[in-house]
């Protein structure tokens, strides 16, 4: 799959070489932690149960997000989660085309399911812009204001 330049890569954390997983979660670190200033547990045990997809441009990772399963429970929205964009590449649009496939995998992979997620509020108009509507109130994560978001399921994704 790819587009506008980029290919899009869908896969789970043990089919990543050594130095593609190191890449992803360096970037994940650097904005994460690093940039936002914001000392938290990064590696929090959920990846290995995930989809993690990336955007790339040759073989340099331009953008990742991470796709969690309902886990088999019955309504359980599927989770869109670690959103990121590489210092590098912002300003180039490419968070709208990262969202736009990570609802497209979610879609596909979990079908009939809400998408949620949990959103940095200053954030909050760029997920409405996608479908999410907010479903708590603001709080603070990590010192930094969140609020829960969800998609609800479309007619063409409900099956």
């Amino acid at each position: 799959m790819a587009g506008d330049g980029y290919t899009v890569d869908v896969r789970g954390m043990d089919e990543f070489s050594p130095r593609d997983l190191y890449a992803m979660l360096r970037m994940r670190v650097d904005v994460f932690v690093v940039e936002q200033k914001c000392p938290y547990p990064e590696l929090d045990g959920k990846d290995f149960n995930a989809l993690h997809l990336r955007l790339l441009v040759g073989e340099e990772l331009i953008a990742s997000v991470r796709l969690r399963s309902p886990l088999d429970v019955p309504d359980a929205p599927s989770r869109i989660g670690r959103v990121v964009v590489s210092p590098a590449h912002r300003g180039k649009r490419l968070g709208e085309k990262l969202m736009a496939e990570a609802i497209a995998a979610c879609e596909t992979r979990f079908p009939g399911r809400p998408i949620a997620l949990s959103a940095q509020s200053h954030l909050q108009r760029f997920y409405e812009s996608f479908g999410f509507l907010p479903v708590s109130g603001e709080y603070l994560e990590d010192d930094i204001p969140h609020v829960d978001m969800q998609r609800p399921v479309t007619a063409q994704t409900a099956g």
